[in-house]
C-alpha cells in the first residue's frame, strides 16, 4: 500500500510554491519597475500603504517590494540552471564511469578525488573576476564546479545496476554501451538523482548570494546583492535588509526541508524493497 505524502513536505511544498509565485506575480501588483525611483515619494520610508511601497523604499527611493521579487526570479533563476548544469555533467561522469568500471572507472574517479582537493569557490571567484560578471558565465562557472558529489553517488548506483539481469539481457540483445547507460541505466537513477538535485538547488542559491554578496554576482537584484546593500544600510533602514534576508533564508530552509523528506522517502523505500 503506497503511504500518503509526509504533511511536513506538503507544508514546505506550498510555501515553496507561494514564493515562488510571489517572485512571478509580485511585480505585476505593483506600478513601480524593478530600478525605478518614485521622485515623487519619501526616499528611506518604511513599509507603508502610502505610494504602494508595502516593503518600503531603499536609500535610492527604488521600492523594495518590487525588487525582493526580482531578486527572487535571479536567485532562483541561478540555482535551477546551475543545478541543471552539475546534474547534466554528474549523471553522465559517474553513470559512464560506473558501467565502463575497471581501470576507466578507477582514473576517472581519481580525477574526481583531485578535483575536489581545488578549491571551488575561489575558483569561481577567480572566472568571475577575469571573464566579467555575466549571467551565463554564473550558470557555468557554479554548475560545472558543483557536479563531483552526484558524480559519485550516480557512479555508485551505476555500479550496482550493471550487474543486474536486465543490463546483462540488453548486452546480449546487441544494444551498445551508450544506449545501455541512456535507456537502461538512467532512468533507474531518476530517484537518487531528483534528491540531489533537491540538495543541490539550496547550495547553488547559497552560492550565488555569497558571490552577489561580495560584489561578484551578474546582477545587482539577486537576494544576495540586496543582502548586501541592506547590510550596507541597516542602521538607517533596517527593512531593507530584513526582506531579502526574510526571502533568502526561508526559501533555503524550505528546500532543504524538501530535499530532506525526498530522502527519507526514498531511504524508507529502498528499505520495503
Amino acid at each position: 500500500m503506497r503511504r500518503p505524502p509526509a504533511m511536513g513536505l506538503i507544508v514546505a511544498l506550498s510555501l515553496l510554491l507561494a514564493i515562488i509565485l510571489f517572485v512571478l506575480l509580485a511585480p505585476l501588483a505593483s506600478p513601480y519597475a524593478c530600478d525605478e525611483i518614485d521622485f515623487d515619494g519619501p526616499w528611506s520610508s518604511a513599509p507603508t500603504l502610502a505610494h504602494q511601497h508595502w516593503f518600503g523604499t531603499d536609500s535610492l527611493g527604488r521600492d523594495l517590494f518590487v525588487r525582493t521579487a526580482c531578486g527572487g526570479r535571479l536567485s532562483l533563476l541561478v540555482g535551477v540552471v546551475s543545478t541543471l548544469v552539475s546534474l547534466l555533467i554528474g549523471v553522465a561522469y559517474g553513470a559512464c564511469a560506473g558501467y565502463a568500471g575497471g581501470r576507466v572507472d578507477t582514473l576517472m574517479m581519481r580525477a574526481v578525488d583531485v578535483l575536489y582537493a581545488l578549491p571551488f569557490m575561489f575558483l569561481v571567484i577567480v572566472l568571475m573576476v577575469l571573464f566579467g560578471r555575466h549571467l551565463l558565465l554564473l550558470f557555468v562557472a557554479i554548475g560545472a564546479v558543483n557536479w563531483l558529489d552526484m558524480a559519485r553517488v550516480v557512479r555508485g548506483q551505476t555500479l550496482v545496476l550493471r550487474r543486474r539481469e536486465f543490463i546483462a539481457a540488453a548486452r546480449i540483445g546487441g544494444l551498445s554501451d551508450a544506449r545501455i547507460i541512456v535507456r537502461h541505466i538512467v532512468p533507474n537513477l531518476v530517484d537518487i538523482v531528483v534528491v540531489y538535485a533537491a540538495l543541490t538547488l539550496p547550495q547553488v542559491i547559497l552560492i550565488e548570494s555569497f558571490l552577489s554578496f561580495l560584489g561578484l554576482g551578474a546582477a545587482s537584484t539577486s537576494w544576495g546583492a540586496l543582502v548586501d546593500d541592506g547590510a550596507r544600510e541597516m542602521m538607517a533602514t533596517p527593512w531593507s535588509l530584513l526582506f531579502p534576508a526574510l526571502f533568502l533564508g526561508a526559501t533555503l530552509l524550505l528546500l532543504n526541508l524538501v530535499a530532506e523528506q525526498l530522502r527519507l522517502r526514498l531511504a524508507r523505500g529502498a528499505g520495503t524493497t
